[in-house]
């Protein structure tokens, strides 16, 4: 596969690229458990996490990825454990989960407690330690500003700090673009911003969910890629940033459905990011009408593989829908990966890893047949 990014002069998306999330390990997984009954320490505990990425980096490069993630091995959420770290913001139990499709996840949320801010992360550790040990392409993966907003809304907000959401919204990006600054600064030129809250804004019952709770749906999406322009606008050229857009994926099973086509001339247009990871691999995401509106110099990452489960796709399958969406924005535009993560959350999908490995070797192979 060619190492060079699908867009001049950037570093990614790749033709073959992966989301970033894969499962964890049984090492990690026992010494997690381990550290939370209070066996081990925060050190034995770090010790295990760099011995389980650096295999997982190695395993990476061998099949052929060149945009290279740590497995998001030191997270329990693919969102929550970065929005903690934020200034202002801590961790707070609730009486129940984020509800998916039959299933529930654990009863925890960051709470706005202070004036939000950005002065220093555990993530951008994180990502040298990635930087340091692989050949490839180091890719990071935060949470789009929005999820500190979509999930709770303003009863997870202390209000008395902030009685005008205006100002809400300007500090959230405004610690957003010191964190990216952070990164970048770190090393980092490949970077993604992991969003539910627009494709969630593509079905209805979330909507009516936003506007039972005093938000205005129609006008949310708005808001949001405003924190997003300002988290990223003013970013060096060189740094990549793509949006992953996700319709929920929690132990294989969803939250949202609906096609893209309420949110697209937005989402393409108005959002200063170069690409964006967009699921296509169920019915529940409608058609590839909606990249009707990709503008030149913009990519997408068709998500035609699927995390939630270990069955393999047939080649040709994924071969004439990379043909179908083709036809409507150009296959020069586009690139290949699994429509999420495989491990969204520390407890994973229900596929195995070896099933998880044959899906991403699966990809690059379409990639190199397809483009190459």
């Amino acid at each position: 596969m060619a190492t060079t990014s699908v867009l001049a002069g950037k570093t990614g998306p790749f033709r073959a690229d992966q989301v970033g999330s894969l499962l964890r390990s049984a090492p990690l997984k026992e010494a997690r458990a381990a550290r939370a009954a209070g066996r081990i320490d925060a050190d034995a505990l770090r010790e295990v996490e760099n011995r389980e990425i650096e295999a997982l980096i190695a395993k990476q490069e061998s099949i052929g990825l060149k945009g290279i993630t740590d497995g998001e091995y030191r997270r329990s959420w693919w969102h929550y454990d970065f929005l903690w770290q934020l200034d202002g913001i801590e961790r707070v139990e609730l009486d129940q989960g984020i509800q998916f499709a039959g299933v529930q996840t654990k009863a925890e949320a960051p709470r706005v407690v202070g004036k939000i801010g950005f002065s220093s992360h555990p993530f951008v550790e994180h990502f040298k330690f990635l930087k340091a040990h692989t050949r490839e392409t180091p890719k990071m993966t935060i949470p789009s500003p929005s999820m500190l907003h979509y999930r709770g809304g303003r009863k997870l907000i202390n209000m008395g700090l902030y009685p005008n959401m205006d100002d809400y919204y300007r500090d959230l990006g405004e610690a957003y673009r010191k964190a990216v600054n952070a990164l970048y600064d770190a090393g980092c030129r490949y970077l993604q911003l992991d969003d539910v809250s627009f494709a969630y804004l593509c079905d209805p019952e979330q909507k009516k969910m936003l506007a039972d709770r005093g938000d205005d749906p129609d006008h949310q999406a708005v808001i949001y890629a405003g924190m997003v322009e300002a988290a990223i606008n003013d970013r060096p050229r060189d740094m990549t940033v793509t949006m992953h857009l996700c319709r929920g994926n929690f132990r294989s099973t969803f939250v949202a459905s609906g096609g893209y086509e309420p949110i697209a001339e937005l989402l393409f247009n108005a959002m200063p990011v170069d690409a964006y990871f967009m699921e296509w691999d169920t019915e529940r995401a409608g058609g590839f009408e909606p990249l009707r509106f990709l503008p030149k110099g913009k990519a997408v990452v068709l998500g035609l593989v699927t995390s939630k489960s270990g069955v393999l796709e047939k080649k040709d399958d994924i071969r004439r829908r990379i043909e179908e969406a083709s036809r409507h924005a150009p296959i020069e535009q586009l690139c290949l990966s699994a429509q999420c993560g495989f491990a969204s959350t520390e407890e994973g999908n229900v596929l195995a890893e070896d099933e998880q490995w044959r899906k991403l070797e699966m990809i690059v192979d379409i990639a190199r047949d397809t483009w190459e």
